[in-house]
């Protein structure tokens, strides 16, 4: 059901292993796919909301009069919800809120030299657009994880579009739906995809363009995204989900398995990786994923991830090779199930997202834990960062000095601008003392 893959006494050999390498991840050929969006880019970019309804009708089997989400088609949804279900998706919204404006930073102020300051500003992006899948899932809980620190970072304008689904009259989900209008966001359109990407970033119809997307999709919208970019801000280019589970022979092996078959739930291309020094902890697992699998709703799906290439057991010496290989991973989510957990975890410097100890397992991050459950995938965890409140704002420079701290520093300029040859830098500066009594000497 799931391969093993032993890296054991490659050290002691002389290899110097690349750990990359040898745990893969499923194929994202998002550049083959740019050649295959581009097109619904420029028709949606040139005929706008009759080319959505197009492909609404060729795509999702739904003939639409309008894109936009009526307001009593929210205010339904969220009448019908089912009351624990709201109930749960309240306490999300409250403890990500909580974390969000933990978060949230203030304008920093550094006094150079007196009279001469230097402010950093901390402006929340205008308008933003949100893009949920309505594919395999209904990614309801996304609209939080999206929403909720956009309105903490004083986004003044959201805009929210997810596919049109046939079983539900064209419009998106009805729990997503229903999340939209708990959170009070009001703009929602049902568009899907790459043409949804395009709507954000171009405009269409009352959709105005948008200055960031945010949201996760297939692989044709992670293409758009990236044929937009520079038009528009994105937040990443998200590829299949993925787990990695650092573990000794402490952990609880029920446990682990039923980690990995919870990301494997997602996609047949979802990772679920174990990382452990223990042969019998990996027997263990297999034994887990044996007996847990056939018992799951989504088994198929669930086999295939899990048999995939981009699964699998990593036997290791011992930790601190595994601690290596998770760090060359850099995993999306990584649970750390080992004696003093906490300690381990803090020497991880590649993660989306880091879950510590028996009882904080991913899927209390996917929905529940307060922290954001969009995070980097694809190794990308090495050089970016999950989604939050400081992704909806941009920092500026506010500089102001007054005259006599630009006369102090105004022989370093023309010094510096003479040693780049622009003579003109240096001369902006001059001209502001040359006709003054002591010039700038």
């Amino acid at each position: 059901m799931i391969r093993r893959i032993d890296l054991r006494g490659r050290l002691a050999s002389g290899e110097v292993p690349d750990y990359r390498a040898l745990v893969p991840r499923a194929a994202l050929d998002v550049e083959a796919a740019l050649d295959a969006v581009r097109p619904t880019l420029e028709d949606v970019r040139h005929r706008g909301v009759e080319a959505l309804r197009e492909y609404a009708a060729r795509w999702d089997g739904v003939e639409l009069t309008d894109v936009r989400v009526p307001q009593e088609a929210l205010a339904d949804a969220l009448r019908q919800l089912d009351p624990q279900v709201r109930v749960a998706f309240e306490e999300s919204i409250r403890r990500l809120r909580a974390v969000s404006e933990a978060e949230r930073e203030s304008d920093v102020v550094a006094e150079v030299v007196p009279g001469g300051r230097v402010t950093q500003r901390l402006i929340p992006y205008e308008r933003v657009g949100v893009y949920i899948p309505g594919g395999v899932t209904p990614l309801a809980s996304s609209v939080v994880m999206d929403v909720v620190p956009a309105q903490v970072a004083g986004v003044e304008s959201i805009a929210l579009a997810s596919s049109p689904q046939k079983e539900h009259g064209g419009l998106p989900h009805p729990t997503v739906l229903a999340v939209c209008a708990l959170l009070g966001v009001e703009e929602v359109y049902a568009v899907g995809g790459a043409g949804a990407i395009a709507m954000f970033a171009y405009g269409a119809g009352e959709c105005r363009p948008v200055d960031f997307i945010a949201g996760p999709g297939r692989i044709t919208t992670v293409a758009a995204k990236r044929l937009v970019k520079g038009i528009v801000g994105i937040d990443a280019e998200a590829g299949p989900t993925e787990i990695a589970v650092l573990a000794d022979d402490t952990a609880d092996p029920a446990y682990v398995a039923a980690d990995l078959i919870s990301q494997a739930e997602h996609d047949p291309m979802a990772a679920s990786v174990l990382v452990t020094p223990s042969v019998e902890l990996a027997a263990a697992v297999e034994r887990e994923l044996e007996a847990q699998v056939p018992a799951t709703k989504h088994t198929q799906r669930i086999s295939e991830a899990l048999a995939g290439e981009q699964s699998g057991i990593v036997l290791v010496d011992d930790l601190d090779q595994g601690l290596a290989v998770v760090n060359a991973y850099a995993a999306e989510h990584l649970e750390i199930h080992t004696v003093d957990a906490q300690r381990w975890a803090a020497r991880v410097r590649n993660a989306g997202a880091i879950f510590i100890g028996p009882w904080a397992p991913v899927s209390l991050g996917d929905y529940c834990a307060g922290s954001n459950h969009v995070l980097p995938t694809g190794g990308c965890a090495c050089h970016s960062s999950g989604l939050s409140v400081r992704s909806y704002l941009k920092a500026v420079h506010v500089i102001d000095y007054d005259q006599q701290a630009l006369r102090d520093v105004a022989e370093h300029v023309v010094a510096l601008a003479d040693a780049e040859d622009l003579p003109a830098h240096g001369a902006a500066v001059r001209a502001r003392f040359d006709d003054r009594p002591g010039g700038y000497a």
